[in-house]
């Protein structure tokens, strides 16, 4: 498992944790990531479209507010969002103490 933090994603801000539990070998080009990410508190992963490929993200824990083309909700633990090809997405961790963890799943084609 290989672990990589980014700063200010997708022109968002704050340092996000990604820890990819696949490689590229055993993804075989059908997926672009299979990831646990971490936004702390304040961190915001920037509003970004998907071109090529679509992306899943279920909440593994804390409350997050989650950019659906625009359309703004919160979202918690056990809660599903889905960005098919065309579409955008942003997700930030906008209030309390607790990180927002999510898996994050892009399929490509």
């Amino acid at each position: 498992m290989e672990t990589v933090f980014e700063e200010n994603p997708c022109g968002g801000k704050g340092r996000m944790k990604i820890e990819k539990l696949l490689d590229s070998v055993q993804m075989a080009g059908k997926c672009g990531l299979y990831a646990r990410v971490t936004l702390p508190p304040g961190a915001e992963l920037g509003y970004h479209e998907h071109h090529g490929n679509s992306e899943a993200y279920f909440i593994l824990s804390g409350t997050g507010v989650y950019d659906d083309n625009g359309a703004k909700r919160t979202v918690k633990a056990g809660d599903v969002t889905w960005t098919p090809d065309g579409s955008g997405h942003g997700l930030s961790n906008a209030g309390g103490t607790e990180d927002v963890v999510f898996m994050a799943l892009i399929i490509n084609g």
